[in-house]
């Protein structure tokens, strides 16, 4: 049995540029990609917290160290400069893959740089 499983996950990015005459993609500094492991072309699903749009594209590389979150072509439409990300990627796993897998979190500040990262999401009290 395959069993989609969460593989990376970037919390809270911000939206640097909505470029609506690209063609559709989103793209990200290259060494975010690389530390989270997403690779260029892979799908991602993007969750907009400012306004509740979720929607699917895939990954390009946008310069190294450059701090780019940029929605493009018809996805320009559900994201405006200044809002707030979640992109997940996700894979498919065999049964006994799952023990050892650990998904890769990575959580930025309000200039889109990687504040921390981890492996699990902290449980909040109630």
């Amino acid at each position: 049995m395959q069993i989609t499983m969460l593989k990376a996950k970037l919390h809270r990015a911000t939206v640097t540029h909505a470029e609506l005459g690209y063609e559709g993609s989103c793209a990200i500094d290259g060494d975010i990609l690389d530390f989270a492991g997403i690779r260029e072309y892979e799908q991602i699903q993007i969750y907009n917290i400012n306004n509740g749009e979720r929607f699917t594209t895939y990954a390009i590389r946008a310069e190294a160290g450059s701090g780019i979150f940029s929605v493009n072509g018809a996805a320009a439409r559900k994201a405006c400069p200044g809002d707030l990300l979640i992109i997940c990627t996700f894979a498919q796993m065999d049964e006994h893959e799952l023990d050892a897998f650990k998904p890769t979190l990575v959580y930025f500040d309000e200039k889109n740089n990687i504040t921390h990262s981890s492996h699990s999401i902290p449980v909040q009290a109630a």
